[in-house]
């Protein structure tokens, strides 16, 4: 790896409407700042990120390169290519941290075959500050994605979420902010009354909301006291009560200390 070259800058974005400097780590933003090639989910968010960050050259003079959703692998050397010329390249997702819900690994891996330099930037991450406020397991728990739109197969996902979990692995997901309302509808019906369910809206911003709650107490909350989620920035935690332990075998009073070892 020779010094002459760049890094491929993991670059974390804003959350929702927050002020750059509450967030984002000096660090963080005098890099960007530095920064002139971005590779971006999304141009024109990259863009309005750019510019809320207040980047010292006009934005229409950066190169914003749009990777898209699901980025071609086959231009993979072509995005990393001024890394060889001694540049920095910033790779930038919509919301919060790139490669992580959010494309990017496959880049983040060519960039580690070719020998370059991987930085990744300290910022926000949803999945991370709804697990910290959740009040579950934070030692174990997994990452979902979004769960089955159909609904019979909705169902049969909450079912086995609950399964998977039984109080030692946290499960988080996230879902379209137009469908939110939907999918905690779904959990209001079809998950157990002791499951706890945690969800966490607008995170870092004025309007941030977490509740967490077990499901039977989400039902009786009225409507007006739930977090308002349409169209909203959500992540879901959900983790059900441990199961219950079998009676253990037949007393082992009046045993030696030892009997039955061999």
């Amino acid at each position: 790896m020779s010094n002459a070259t760049g890094a491929l800058l993991l670059l974390p974005s804003l959350l929702g409407d927050s002020v750059p400097e509450r967030v984002l780590p000096a660090q963080t933003l005098a890099l960007a700042r530095a920064t002139t090639v971005f590779l971006a989910e999304n141009a024109k968010s990259a863009r309005a990120f750019l510019k809320a960050i207040a980047h010292p050259q006009p934005i229409a003079g950066l190169a914003v390169i749009e990777i898209g959703h699901a980025p071609d692998p086959r231009r993979f050397d072509e995005w990393l290519a001024p890394l060889n010329e001694g540049h920095d390249v910033a790779l930038l997702s919509e919301a919060g941290c790139p490669a992580v819900a959010d494309p990017g690994a496959g880049l983040v891996a060519r960039a580690h075959q070719l020998g370059l330099r991987v930085h990744p930037l300290v910022g926000p991450s949803s999945l991370l500050l709804a697990l910290m406020a959740a009040g579950m397991n934070g030692q174990r728990f997994r990452f979902v994605g979004y769960l089955p739109q159909e609904r019979e197969a909705l169902v049969a996902a909450i079912g086995a979420l609950e399964r998977a979990s039984r109080g030692e692995e946290t499960q988080l997901f996230i879902e379209t902010p137009y469908r939110n309302e939907r999918l905690l509808q779904a959990l209001l019906e079809h998950a157990r009354p002791n499951t706890q369910l945690a969800v966490a809206v607008d995170l870092t911003t004025d309007a941030e909301r977490v509740v967490s709650l077990p499901i039977a107490d989400w039902r009786a909350l009225p409507a007006n006291a739930r977090p308002a989620l349409a169209r909203r920035p959500a992540v879901f935690a959900l983790m059900a009560a441990a199961a219950v332990q079998p009676a253990s075998g037949p007393s082992s009073r009046g045993r030696t200390p030892g009997s039955g070892r061999q």
